[in-house]
């Protein structure tokens, strides 16, 4: 018996606005990494409406099934199958990343695995790569919303390595990457979205 399409209504509520921001960033045909795809919506629409982008879409293997009917449905050709990725792999499924999003990943990943991501990425980003970064965080050490604050308690309520991180920590780690914030875009619902782009004092 085939499993219900998975569905996330986060997903649905921040498509559009993510959209209106990567449109502006992804002007030029280039391959998208997407880490932590989930469900699998958020690659199925920026592929429909980004059609010069090719989406990689990439999760842990449990999530592959929901995110192949997603894709299945789509019929889109710049839509590539889902390929398993954790951060913690000491091998990654791909050679060479030339521009990567994520979205809310990393208040569910431990501190150790985001310094894990960054670590990954800077030996995997091209020249001029560009990494898009899209959920909660912190500001000087501080929420910046009451439901931030009460989101933060219910994820380490289910999982103490879990949490909002404070962009700052981010910010170093992505520097340490060889990568510089660019722009940091306010959002709906107390979010944000990083774009950092890889120094061009950075071989690549």
């Amino acid at each position: 018996m085939n499993q219900p399409k998975p569905f996330s209504q986060a997903c649905e509520n921040n498509k559009e606005p993510i959209l209106h921001v990567l449109r502006q960033i992804f002007v030029k045909p280039v391959t998208v990494w997407e880490i932590g795809s989930g469900t699998g919506q958020h690659a199925c629409h920026f592929a429909g409406h980004l059609p010069h982008v090719i989406w990689q879409p990439a999760d842990r293997a449990e999530y592959l099934p929901g995110i192949e009917q997603w894709i299945s449905d789509a019929g889109l050709s710049n839509l590539k199958p889902p390929v398993s990725l954790d951060v913690n792999d000491l091998v990654w499924p791909c050679s060479r990343i030339e521009a990567l999003f994520t979205a809310n990943t990393l208040h569910i990943m431990s501190w150790q695995e985001v310094t894990v991501l960054f670590a990954r990425l800077k030996s995997l980003l091209a020249k001029d790569a560009t990494v898009c970064i899209y959920g909660p965080f912190n500001y000087n050490g501080q929420y910046t919303s009451v439901s931030n604050e009460f989101f933060d308690q219910s994820l380490k309520a289910r999982d103490l390595l879990s949490g909002i991180r404070d962009f700052e920590a981010v910010a170093a780690e992505a520097q340490n990457a060889g990568l510089i914030l660019v722009e940091d875009h306010a959002m709906p619902a107390n979010n944000r979205l990083l774009v950092f782009q890889k120094s061009r004092l950075e071989t690549g």
